[in-house]
Parts: structure tokens; C-alpha cells; sequence
């Protein structure tokens, strides 16, 4: 399915990922949206130019998709990131809902989108919690202490921000910088109290990793369709 596009280019139900995600985006007030883009570049420039207007939604290159991890993809957009900001992976959909409940938590430096399910597999990004104060993230924590997983969303207030990027150009030094992921630099900081959770926990979303996920996502998004339909009045 994505041999010769990226996953943010998969048709769901005639939007494609990245569409569903600047359209949620813009309905909460989030207007101005940067999208790193690697593979498939010029095919993302194209949909994003034809779909919203040239150059509304601004795009940076990364020329090292295919060597790095997206630590290095978030280094890529630093300059992006000032003021307060969302970060989100390109593969995640989620419902409106989820930006608008992430955009009314409490004033933190970090906050991070976090839902819970019964039970965690290997390939979860599981969030270790002291009440809503992070504690660890990683795929690989003990099943004994998770207390949720996270969503792919984060957002950054006041100096929460400046602390990501400064952590994030700190870790680019090392030598196994192009093998990490951005939420490692997370984990650290959660150490030193700057990152907090926001559940989410009754709202739609999903990451899109296997074909199982697209299924899901086929039938959020056909719902989400059916919910715009029902809000149209004929008089």
C-alpha cells in the first residue's frame, strides 16, 4: 500500500491521512501547520498546495528520512517549533475532539495525549504516570507499572518548548542520535517534572501501522462522515 506513496498519503474514505489531520487541525483554531516531509515529498507538497492553497501549510524538507528515526525529523523543524505548538506523528488519526480536550488541559510545559486500554503489546508506546505527571514513556517499560500509552500528540506551552528543542540539539550530538526516537528526549525531560498527561480515554483515534489499523481508521472516518451528513438542515 505505500510502495510508492507515505502512509500520510493512504486514502481514508476519500480524505488522506494528512488531510483528516490539518482539517481536525483547523477546525480547533490551529492555523498555522508545518509538515516535515521525507518520502514522497513532492507528491505531499502537491495534495497539501492543491487541497488547501499553494503554500498555506508549509512544508520542510528532510533529506535524511531514510537514514534516521524522527528524533532527527523533529531536529529538521526546530525552528518550527516556537511559541506554543502541537507535534504529531504523521500516521496518527484522530477525531477533533482530542485536539480541542488536549488545547483545555491545565497550563504545562509539556502535556501529552495519553488513552488506556486493558492490556499493552511490544509495539505500544506505554507512559509510566505519577497522577497525570509523566514518569517514563518507551516501548519497553515493565507491564507492571504502565498506566497508559500514548497517542502520537503532544503539546508545548511557555517554556516547554525551548526545553524540547534544547534536549532534542543536545541528543542530535550523540552517536546513536539517528537510531532514536523524538520521545526519548520526553522521557528525559519527564524526569526533571516538565511533562505532564492529558486522557483522552473515550475518544477516537489510531495510529496506522498494519493493515488491522487501516481497517479501524476506514470505519472512524466513515462514522466521522456519517456525523458530518447528520449535521446538514434542509429547510
Amino acid at each position: 500500500m505505500t510502495a510508492e506513496i507515505p502512509k500520510c498519503l493512504l486514502d481514508i474514505e476519500g480524505r488522506t491521512v494528512v488531510e483528516w489531520q490539518i482539517d481536525h487541525l483547523l477546525e480547533n483554531g490551529v492555523n498555522h501547520i508545518t509538515v516535515v516531509v521525507g518520502y514522497g515529498a513532492v507528491r505531499v507538497q502537491s495534495l497539501l498546495d492543491q487541497r488547501y492553497g499553494a503554500k498555506r501549510i508549509r512544508t520542510i524538507y528532510n533529506p535524511f528520512f531514510d537514514v534516521a528515526d524522527n528524533l532527527a525529523t523533529v531536529w529538521m523543524a526546530r525552528e518550527a517549533m516556537s511559541g506554543d505548538f502541537l507535534l504529531l506523528n504523521g500516521d496518527t488519526l484522530f477525531e477533533p475532539a482530542i485536539v480541542k480536550r488536549l488545547l483545555g488541559s491545565p497550563l504545562r510545559p509539556i502535556t501529552l495525549a495519553r488513552d488506556h486500554k486493558s492490556r499493552y503489546d511490544s509495539d505500544d508506546m506505554k507512559v509510566c504516570l505519577d497522577g497525570n505527571r509523566l514518569l517514563r514513556i518507551g516501548k519497553d517499560l515493565d507491564a507492571d507499572s504502565v498506566d497508559g500509552e500514548s497517542i502520537g500528540i503532544l503539546l508545548f506551552r511557555e517554556q516547554g518548548g525551548e526545553l524540547f528543542r534544547d534536549a532534542v540539539a543536545q541528543t542530535m550530538y550523540t552517536p546513536v542520535a539517528l537510531q532514536q526516537w523524538y520521545l526519548s528526549v520526553i522521557d528525559q525531560l519527564a524526569s526533571g517534572g516538565h511533562v505532564w498527561s492529558q486522557s483522552i480515554n473515550g475518544l477516537q483515534w489510531g495510529e496506522l501501522d498494519y493493515p488491522v489499523d487501516l481497517d479501524k481508521a476506514l470505519k472512524m472516518a466513515a462514522g466521522w462522515l456519517a456525523g458530518e451528513a447528520g449535521d446538514v438542515q434542509a429547510i
